[in-house]
């Protein structure tokens, strides 16, 4: 940045008071080349061809027209894959943010004084999240077999893992005054985490879990394509069929289904905070 202010002399002006203050030219130049830099080496390492995408990129609206009128016909079809998603949601966001409670507690510091059982609880936390949501349905159906059972168990790992996380960093900006009291007056360490930890953190731990059960929605109806049942099962066999006017009934009903449960999570998690 020196040697860009040297190059790009700052513009000074002098006060009523007789003080000279400079301003910096603006940084818009550099930041523009860097991303124009960073383009070319992306597109010269992973291959990108913008010729094939200019003569291409007109299927996809070739495809967009396909899905337009949706066949209506195939609605009845749809509500149970359609209730299985939102089961798989939120059975998995429940099960996933209790399980991530207790971790939680283990992983904050203001909590648990013990270095080692912080490490290893957090590297856990971690290699979980490090998991992607499809992998853990893939590894699923391999147990479970193909269904719904599969995309459950995946959406509860990422629930847990993400609301781990969140909610660790949480309890450790809570007033631990409350906590030390209960603590001197006898009480134990969990009966005193119960009493005067957890009410602080309950508002944003249930917005947390909300929010997370808005995404695994979506992601649910994703998850049948490696079998783990839900619309994307019947999506990714009418895609295949290349049956689109069934496609855009299928998303249109997910949308619908998104935006009622946005809505639904947006207005308890005002009243919570």
């Amino acid at each position: 940045m020196k040697l860009y202010d040297r190059i790009f002399k700052p513009r000074q002006y002098t006060l009523p008071n007789g003080k000279v203050v400079e301003e910096k030219f603006t940084r818009l130049p550099l930041i523009l080349l860097i991303l124009l830099i960073c383009t070319v080496i992306s597109v010269n390492v992973t291959g990108f061809n913008f010729t094939v995408l200019a003569s291409n990129g007109s299927k996809f609206f070739d495809i967009l027209r396909d899905m337009f009128p949706p066949k209506t016909d195939y609605l009845p079809k749809i509500w149970q894959p359609l209730w299985d998603t939102i089961k798989m949601s939120i059975l998995g966001s429940f099960v996933g943010a209790v399980l991530a409670i207790p971790f939680a507690v283990l992983a904050a510091s203001n909590i648990v004084t013990n270095p080692v059982v912080l490490f290893v609880v957090r590297l856990f936390l971690s290699l979980v999240r490090t998991l992607p949501t499809l992998v853990c349905a893939l590894i699923a159906t391999y147990i479970f077999g193909l269904g719904t059972m599969a995309g459950t168990c995946a959406i509860a790992v990422f629930t847990f893992a993400y609301i781990g996380k969140q909610l660790f960093e949480i309890i450790e900006t809570v007033d631990m005054g409350p906590f030390e009291a209960m603590e001197a007056l006898g009480a134990t360490r969990v009966r005193a985490f119960i009493t005067a930890v957890f009410p602080q953190v309950l508002p944003t731990y249930l917005s947390v879990s909300l929010f997370c059960l808005e995404g695994n929605v979506r992601y649910a109806s994703i998850l049948g394509y490696v079998g783990a049942g839900g619309l994307g099962l019947i999506m990714n066999g009418k895609i295949g069929w290349r049956e689109y006017s069934s496609v855009g009934m299928i998303l249109i009903v997910l949308f619908v289904t998104v935006v009622i449960i946005e809505w639904f999570s947006h207005a308890v998690r005002k009243r919570l905070t």
